[in-house]
Formats: structure tokens, sequence, C-alpha cells
């Protein structure tokens, strides 16, 4: 029997809201206790240099490049996050010896996988040597280099998750900046990808328009009126067509179709291009999930909820629903991931991400003066 770890994982959306902060009691294997959560939010500084870093990320070439205040940013948001780990221990009186490993997933700053370059920022070496703990990071670039999409990674954790609820086929979706779906067959079959857009398109429209970080339950969007030939056109984008796995970077669609719009129907019509791009995403499922539960910070938004369920044939719920945390569910998952990578357990599947066979990723960074248990 595989010896059960204390990991807490660090998850930093593309939403840019803040850093999620959760600890997990796992054997990398089925074996999973959820422990607490914290979310961390940025101050109105950092999302603009993190904002700004994503601008000057466009050109990259090399993963591990960092030009222009690129380096900057990546330090300061390093430093936010030993912050929220120092945070999440006092607030939940957690000693740090307690802690075998933390995973670290970084703020993705440019994801095209298609010419094999996914680019995260957060120096783990750094982080290792703030926080004195083992610091498993760029979970993503094993994957991308072995061909595949790098992402989603999260439906491993998923599968564990869900082991013994009745409902096959399954399909979890989290609605983060980007939007990707986990669907678990009747006899285990793991399939998953990047739906399409998820928050990223509405969170920006409501900064830019009404200088609102996004819309608060979908509230705004609840008073607009869809443009429904602005959705059929973004769905026509051959993104949608495209055979799975595949993911999709954060600033891959934007709000050119709705910018002679007001705020409420660009907020609906974005809204409804969400839920439309996750219900399309059943065209490359094998079979109807029986159930869909949704996580992420866009199951709070009810017009968004009450469009997908709109769109597809079986019950739509919030993970509360099923027992399940959807704020702390990918920090959960990165610290589960941490694990697997310690114990050279495959992170990535053909089924989730195009990789030829099971891989396992992640960079172990050990802390230069670790602590003494």
């Amino acid at each position: 029997m595989s010896k059960i770890m204390r990991a807490i994982g660090l998850m930093s959306g593309t939403s840019l809201d803040g850093i999620d902060v959760a600890l997990l009691e796992t054997d990398g294997g089925m074996r999973v206790t959820r422990g607490p959560s914290l979310m961390v939010p940025y101050d109105a500084i950092s999302r603009q240099q993190l904002a700004e870093a994503l601008e000057h990320a466009r050109g990259l070439t090399e993963r591990t490049a960092r030009p222009g205040r690129l380096a900057a940013a990546e330090q300061r948001l390093t430093e936010l996050h030993a912050a929220a780990v120092s945070e999440f221990l006092r607030a939940h009186s957690v000693a740090s010896s307690s802690i075998d490993v933390i995973g670290f997933h970084g703020q993705t700053v440019l994801h095209r996988p298609e010419i094999g370059l996914t680019v995260q920022l957060g120096d783990g070496q750094l982080l290792a040597d703030t926080t004195r703990l083992p610091i498993v990071f760029d979970m993503r670039a094993a994957d991308v280099a072995a061909g595949g999409q790098g992402a989603p990674l999260v439906p491993i954790y998923h599968f564990a998750l869900t082991a013994n609820r009745p409902e096959r086929p399954l399909a979890i979706v989290n609605v983060g900046g980007v939007a990707n779906v986990t669907w678990i067959g009747r006899d285990g079959r793991l399939i998953a990808f990047d739906t399409g857009p998820g928050n990223a398109l509405i969170d920006d429209w409501m900064l830019k328009r009404s200088n609102q970080t996004f819309d608060d339950g979908g509230a705004c969007a609840a008073r607009g009126r869809v443009d429904d030939d602005a959705v059929h056109a973004y769905l026509n984008d051959p993104f949608f067509a495209a055979a799975a796995p595949k993911s999709l970077d954060r600033n891959a669609f934007y709000a050119r179709r709705v910018v002679h719009m007001g705020v409420e129907d660009g907020a609906a019509t974005l809204t409804a291009f969400t839920a439309s791009a996750i219900a399309k995403a059943r065209e490359h499922l094998p079979e109807e999930p029986a159930l869909w539960i949704v996580a992420g910070g866009g199951r709070r938004n009810k017009t968004l909820m009450r469009m997908l369920a709109g769109r597809v044939q079986n019950a739509v719920i919030p993970s509360e629903a099923a027992g399940l945390d959807g704020d702390s569910l990918e920090a959960e998952a990165w610290a589960y991931l941490a694990v697997r990578s310690l114990r050279g357990l495959p992170l990535t599947f053909p089924g989730t991400t195009g990789v030829a066979s099971p891989l396992t990723g992640g960079v172990l960074a050990l802390p230069k003066a670790p602590l003494v248990h």
C-alpha cells in the first residue's frame, strides 16, 4: 500500500482573480481525503501586472524566456504564492513540517501546443526556498514536449473523486477563464478537452464596459438580449469542429462580435457563447452524459447555468450538489498531481491530452534549506 502524503495545491487561474490554496491527503491513487482551502485574491496592482504579462507573452517562442516585464511579474507572482501558503497555514493551524509537497501551477501566460509551447510564470526554486518545502511545478511541459496538448490535467483527479458515483457517463465541466470537460465512460474511459472560452471573455467585457471584474451571478447577462447570429459566428471557428483532445489559449477569442452592443446585450451574448460551446462539446463525446457537474467560478453564474441546462439533455448541477468544492477543485487537483509526479505516475493520457501513451511530468524543486521535521 502506497504512503499517504500531505500535499498543498496552488492554482492561479486564467481569470486572474487570485490564488486558490487547498490541502489534500492522498496516495496519488484512489485514496483521497480533502482538507481545508483558502482563496487569496489579487490586489488591483498585481492583477494589472499579470494582465500586462499576458500581453507581453504573446510573442514568446521559448518556454523559459522572460523578456520585458515577464521576469518581474514572475518574481512577484511567486512571492504572492509564498505569502498565500503562509496565510493558509496560519488560517488553518497547519504546521509546515506536516506538508510533504506543494503542487504549484503558476500563471499560464501563453498556451500554444500546436507549436509545442506552453508557458506558466512561476519560479519553483524560489518558492521552494521561500517556503522551505519541496515544490512540483511545470507539470504541463513534458506532455507538450511529447506532442500532447498539455491540458487539461485535472481529469485523473476527477476520476478519483467520482469513482463511487453511479451516474455514467459523467461529465465534469470546469468553467474558469477557459472551460474544459472531463467525460468518464461506463468502463472508466477518460476523454477530456477544452470546450472553448469560460469566464475570460465575459470578465474582460465587464471590466472594459462596466469597470466590474465579473458578472456577479450572471445578473447583467440576465438583463440582456442574446444575438444568436453572433453566437453562431463564434461557433463557426475551426476550433469547435476540431477533434479532441484539444486545448485553448485564454486569449484565443475576442469580443469583437459584440463591441457594438450595450454592456447587458454583450454579456448575454458572450455568456450564451460559453454555454453553447460547452454543449457543442457533445459532438466529440461517444455518449451523452447522464449528469453534468459544473465547477469553477462559472457555476455561480446563474444565467450561464440556465443557458447550459437548456442546451443539453440531462441534469446540470453545481459541484456542491455533488459533494465537491467548486472553488478549490483545481487547487486540490494540483496537490494530487504533485503526489502522482513524485511517485512517477501518469498525469496525462491519450484520451485527455492526445499524448501517445500515459505520461508523468512535473519538475521537482527542493529547498536549499529544508524544514527540519
